[in-house]
């Protein structure tokens, strides 16, 4: 694959982005489609427990039978065969959180349904390892996740584990010199407690006990998008970002006030619009990604995902019911991740 690929489809990229390419793929609703899903879970051996709802007893299945379909257009028909002859030698890296995960588990079951003869070896993660590998060596095609949750870095100090928002030092080793990158980061932002995975957090020479949460999401987004502007060669790497996951907690934000969270939600919200308006953290992402003069798409899935209350696993996730626990922030596989991986893909193929 040459820089005539990677000229044209920054071309595209720059177009969607801009919103002038006649239609705007993040604007629809979801329809219901017959030949929906896009793949079954049982051809994808490799599956995450926490993602296989139906194997983990989820007894309905409407769910899986939804399509996003744009205004006025229609997305590209996903082509994995296609796509792995144009990614032929090329290096992919999802770097993130658990939903980079997901979406990166999608992937390679989109993938491999699309060529199952072809032969594929998958590393997940060793204990003290943060990357997982999945290769189609046919191809000579490497999908990488890299579990980095803020990207910016979080190191040991005797203080304790600070989170530096103004360094991705740790994390450009190994992102970079791949030729697809795919960033994502929100959810690990927002914990506390014995899930906060940091101690303090240090700028610019300063270290603080704690910071209001999107504002330090945002110093932390700007770092990494100065990364980008001073080490991105345009004409031989792709940079997405994911955009926000949002999950579903609330009823009262999709009209639903009595709602147990995202437990028994079985169809969409109807038509384009949630009720619940915009996610602070994509309206955060969207900001910063405007001041990149370096091409970077992003994956606007924050407002087709909000619509889908009824995707998450809730009970389904595979661990048992023990203390009731709940899963409204990932998503069952097939299902949203899938869509993802079709804007994607239209993103990928054309010129």
């Amino acid at each position: 694959m040459g820089a005539s690929f990677f000229v044209g489809a920054l071309l595209l990229i720059t177009l969607l982005h801009q919103g002038n390419c006649g239609c705007d793929f993040y604007k629809g609703s979801w329809v219901r489609d017959e030949s929906y899903p896009l793949y079954d879970s049982s051809s994808c051996p490799f599956m995450e427990k926490e993602f296989n709802c139906q194997n983990n007893g989820r007894p309905d299945k409407e769910y899986l039978k939804y399509r996003w379909q744009p205004t006025g257009c229609n997305l590209p028909r996903f082509d994995g065969r296609e796509l792995l002859k144009r990614l032929r030698g090329k290096s992919i890296i999802f770097v993130g959180d658990s939903l980079s995960m997901n979406q990166w588990m999608s992937l390679n079951c989109m993938l491999h349904t699309a060529v199952p003869e072809a032969n594929y070896t998958l590393l997940m993660r060793a204990s003290g390892s943060d990357i997982s590998t999945f290769t189609f060596p046919e191809y000579n095609v490497k999908l990488t996740l890299y579990r980095h949750a803020f990207l910016v870095d979080v190191v040991p100090k005797r203080i304790g584990m600070v989170l530096k928002l103004d360094s991705v030092d740790e994390g450009a080793k190994v992102w970079t010199g791949n030729d697809v990158m795919i960033f994502n980061s929100w959810h690990w932002w927002t914990h506390t407690g014995r899930k906060q995975r940091w101690d303090f957090i240090e700028e610019g020479g300063k270290t603080y006990k704690d910071m209001e949460r999107l504002v330090a999401f945002e110093k932390g987004l700007k770092t990494w998008a100065k990364w980008v502007d001073s080490n991105v060669d345009p004409l031989k790497a792709k940079v997405f970002f994911q955009g926000v996951s949002p999950d579903h907690t609330n009823g009262s934000f999709w009209g639903e006030a009595s709602a147990n969270q995202c437990e028994k939600q079985a169809q969409p919200v109807a038509g384009s619009n949630y009720p619940g308006g915009p996610h602070p953290a994509e309206l955060v992402a969207e900001k910063v990604i405007r001041t990149i003069s370096r091409p970077v798409h992003l994956l606007k899935v924050t407002t087709l995902s909000q619509l889908r209350k009824d995707g998450h696993p809730s009970f389904y996730h595979g661990h048992g019911r023990k203390h009731r626990l709940m899963d409204c922030s990932h998503w069952c596989l097939p299902g949203v991740p899938d869509t993802w991986n079709q804007l994607l893909y239209a993103a990928l193929i054309q010129n």
